[in-house]
């Protein structure tokens, strides 16, 4: 049985009709999920360094299909987290499992400071991702049940929009820790370990806000009436399969949400890695004359073409450093503005149709970029692009997955929709290294990343068409048993 139609006869914005602890929940919420994505960008900037120092004498190809893995381990703890703290959030509290995920990826971010070499660096980001992925369900349910239906989406698609500020805060942090590393400051080849320590930070974050985050209503009521999912873990998840009604959208869900994060882990991710190869090669062609000149004259003695090619690899590194972090942030500029244009359009048009629209931009812009990116002015432009239809339909799921579920599995049922994805993304990882290494790989003058995320941008298909099968929520409350 469903609630009344939403309905708002105070006719006040919806800003002015939260309470300070609506705001409050909203402000810690948001800033779970913004060190979340902090957390996240951290180790799509370090991850091709942090490899480099630890795989020493290893080649640039071997560097990038070990990130491609590690990136996959990093998933598969997502998934798993996502999984466990879904349930476990119906069961014991939004709240509760949110600081607990909060404390767990703080740990082991920051625990990556320490690696040794590159199976213990995997396997802290293996055990960041249990935290991390617990993080998004809990932190939708718990703003959805508390907040004043008339404000639920503005407040749910702004959670992602802020989320852009974590990932701004990644590349701002990632251009400090770089010119540290090139004063000296901080010693060479070791800027990547700084950029995880800074991960540890969310951590202070639960001092503040432990004892004054409190259940929603919603839940405090399921439990005083004894529904909440009792028995094993797996109790949530056996409600969810047993009921036509919530098994269904729990497919299309996950069907939907599994498309924006393989397009964004397995596809997007590595535009980094790609303009990496891109802005090195572009800054060695327009290198000084003398530095270009040096390298070409002690090509017959050993020692001397070592430092002249070190002399012009210390000349390229921060232009090409710079390059990237710029369209890093322009990226995020762009992924900012997508969310808030994907959000106004599903509380206008409905969710249907906005991810309609997200999804078929994201496979014609996202391949038209891998396709045709080579000089820092092309992902100057084409990266915002890129970021506001990859990043736009993830407002979507923060909006719609909670509006599928009741409240006695809203955690369970929202956390498996969106961390499905990750074992999806982690496969479509391999698989892209597999297409890079072993497809693309072997043809000279081709660049593997290029054409392997090309052919990967098929998957935003699933996408469009599950669309045309999903339920609309618009201007519906949110749905009970």
């Amino acid at each position: 049985m469903s609630s009344p139609a939403l309905s708002d006869p105070s006719g006040l914005p919806w800003w002015k009709q939260l309470t300070p602890y609506h705001w409050f929940v909203f402000c810690v919420a948001s800033a779970a999920w913004f060190f979340d994505c902090l957390d996240q960008r951290l180790f799509s900037l370090a991850r091709i360094p942090a490899l480099t120092s630890l795989m020493d004498g290893a080649t640039p190809v071997e560097v990038q299909a070990f990130g491609k893995k590690v990136t996959a381990f990093f998933l598969i703890g997502w998934g798993i987290g996502g999984m466990i703290f879904g349930a476990l959030g119906d069961r014991y509290g939004r709240a509760r499992m949110l600081t607990l995920t909060i404390l767990i990826y703080s740990f082991f971010t920051g625990i990556s400071f320490f690696s040794h070499n590159q199976w213990d660096f995997a396997i802290c980001r293996f055990l960041t991702g249990l935290g991390v992925g617990g993080v998004f369900g809990l932190a939708v349910a718990l703003i959805a049940e508390t907040v004043p239906s008339v404000a639920r989406v503005q407040c749910l698609g702004l959670l992602q929009v802020l989320s852009t500020i974590g990932n701004v805060t990644a590349g701002f942090s990632s251009m400090g820790i770089n010119a540290l590393e090139a004063n000296g400051t901080i010693s060479a080849g070791n800027g990547w370990r700084w950029m995880f320590l800074i991960g540890a930070l969310p951590a202070m974050m639960i001092l503040f806000t432990r004892k004054k985050l409190r259940e929603p209503d919603s839940w405090l009521k399921l439990r005083d009436e004894g529904k909440l999912p009792q028995g094993s873990i797996f109790t949530p998840y056996k409600n969810l399969l047993s009921d036509a009604r919530w098994r269904k959208n729990l497919v299309i869900g996950a069907l939907i949400a599994s498309t924006g994060v393989v397009g964004l882990w397995a596809i997007g991710e590595y535009a980094y890695d790609l303009q990496a190869q891109l802005f090195n090669n572009h800054y060695k062609a327009s290198a000084p004359q003398e530095l270009l000149a040096a390298v070409d004259a002690a090509k017959g003695d050993p020692t001397q073409l070592a430092a002249a090619t070190k002399n012009l690899g210390a000349w390229i590194k921060p232009q090409a450093d710079h390059a990237k972090n710029v369209a890093f942030l322009l990226n995020m500029l762009g992924a900012a503005v997508g969310m808030w244009l994907f959000t106004k359009l599903a509380h206008a048009a409905g969710r249907r149709i906005a991810f309609f629209v997200g999804f078929s931009l994201a496979l014609v812009t996202t391949a038209f970029v891998y396709w045709k990116m080579v000089t820092p002015m092309d992902a100057y432009w084409m990266m915002p692009l890129m970021g506001a239809v990859q990043l736009g339909p993830f407002a979507g799921f923060a909006i719609y997955l909670p509006e599928l579920f009741p409240s006695r599995l809203r955690s369970t049922g929202t956390s498996f929709c969106y961390n499905l994805g990750r074992f999806a993304a982690a496969g479509g990882s391999f698989f892209s290294g597999f297409l890079s290494k072993d497809i693309f790989g072997h043809h000279p003058g081709v660049t593997p990343l290029r054409y392997s995320a090309m052919v990967m941008c098929s998957i935003f298909l699933i996408g469009i068409i599950t669309v045309l099968f999903a339920p609309e929520t618009k201007d519906k409350p949110l749905p009970e048993d």
